[in-house]
């Protein structure tokens, strides 16, 4: 999948303040970054803007763009909303998915499977995002699938970050083959649940989450 420049610069600037390289507190001067990345002052407008969505950056007026302090409760307690809502999403889709949609859905978990193959953590992100929209579209609901897309585009970074742990990939891909499955046989309770587990942040993942996080936490407090 071939990303713009803003996408590739949002990308490079997402690594930078979740692996804390950017501090919490530290202003993104927009022409530096068109001198550091050696791109026009669009993509970085762009760039920032996505970034302001996802809540990783702040716009102060008339003084400038800055990385934003991560706030772990507010961040566990979106996770917790939007495992609810991909739970929905799944649970409309087994009932009301079309054949065209599950043969798109089945071409996008294909991508997914190529790009862990692959070993492309940012290809695999990409994917399966389209995966995760392909169920949304299938569940029928444009109101359930707006308020599902907007809190996922919130939390983009941090889902991720999550790619990123070790055999993180190859468990988001096995997950993805029994909630096709679950769809494909047309269980709503078994694609609901599947779906939702999908997301939550629990056991060891939460706790390598919260590692995540407080490892931001504590490079601010000490530029405090």
């Amino acid at each position: 999948m071939k990303r713009s420049n803003a996408q590739r610069l949002r990308d490079a600037l997402e690594d930078d303040i979740i692996n804390g390289r950017r501090l919490p507190g530290e202003r993104l001067d927009p022409d530096a970054l068109c001198r550091e990345f050696e791109v026009s002052r669009t993509p970085v407008r762009e760039a920032v803007q996505q970034l302001v969505a996802s809540g990783l950056v702040t716009v102060s007026p008339k003084k400038g763009t800055f990385v934003a302090r991560v706030g772990l409760d507010e961040l566990v307690e979106m996770f917790e909303v939007m495992a609810e809502l991909e739970g929905m999403c799944g649970r409309l889709a087994a009932r009301r998915i079309t054949e065209e949609e599950l043969a798109e859905l089945e071409r996008a978990h294909a991508r997914c499977e190529a790009a862990a193959l692959a070993g492309d953590t940012d290809e695999y992100y990409y994917e399966n995002e389209g995966f995760h929209q392909a169920i949304y579209a299938a569940s029928h609901n444009r109101y359930l699938a707006d308020e599902a897309s907007q809190l996922k585009q919130r939390l983009k970074p941090y889902r991720r970050l999550q790619l990123q742990v070790r055999h993180r990939m190859g468990t988001s891909l096995a997950e993805h083959r029994k909630i096709l499955a679950a769809i494909e046989d047309g269980d709503t309770g078994a694609a609901e649940r599947l779906m939702r587990n999908h997301v939550l942040i629990q056991g060891e993942r939460f706790s390598d989450f919260v590692a995540s996080v407080k490892r931001l936490d504590g490079a601010l407090t000490r530029t405090d």
